[in-house]
């Protein structure tokens, strides 16, 4: 194995086909992760048969590219290691875990509306706040009375308001 010019492992396989590999550093700089993440998620049975080159260095290929993807899109979502692991194990044999699959997922993705639903709730009572907050100090520059929360409290707003602060 060799480091190509644009520093890619190179190995040659039995067949005298070129490979690319990428090193570790390479990896957890194009996941914006370090590269004891890695490490962990090879530790966590995640990433699976990581070869090693000639100095011991790992050499990760498009298969755990793609793995990988896979992990950060469900870190994302929010599954735990465990339940990464599961699915994985699952999905080893798809047609006999087929349930399990479609429940894991389905969990996941009732979580993730939960959560969307109270980060839109959240939204919503932030830009009252921000409409509030934002006539208030409109009346206060213009010396009028100040408006009362009661006519905000259920008040829908699409959009933040335009800021009379400069910025």
């Amino acid at each position: 194995m060799t480091k190509n010019n644009d520093g890619n492992v190179e190995h040659l396989a039995d067949d005298d086909t070129s490979s690319i590999g990428y090193t570790i550093r390479q990896v957890a700089t194009m996941f914006h992760m370090p590269p004891s993440t890695l490490r962990y998620y090879e530790d966590a049975d995640l990433l699976t048969n990581v070869e090693r080159d000639l100095a011991g260095q790992r050499v990760y290929r498009e298969c755990h590219i793609n793995r990988l993807r896979t992990i950060c899109c469900f870190k994302h979502a929010g599954m735990s290691i465990g339940e990464l692991q599961r699915f994985f194990a699952y999905e080893s044999d798809e047609p006999g875990h087929i349930d399990e699959i479609m429940d894991l997922l389905n969990e996941r993705h009732e979580a993730l509306d939960e959560q969307r639903r109270a980060l839109e709730e959240a939204h919503a009572h932030l830009l009252r706040k921000l409409h509030y907050y934002g006539d208030i100090q409109k009346a206060v520059r213009a010396n009028r009375p100040l408006p009362e929360w009661g006519e905000y409290r259920n008040a829908v707003f699409r959009e933040r308001p335009v800021s009379s602060s400069g910025e």
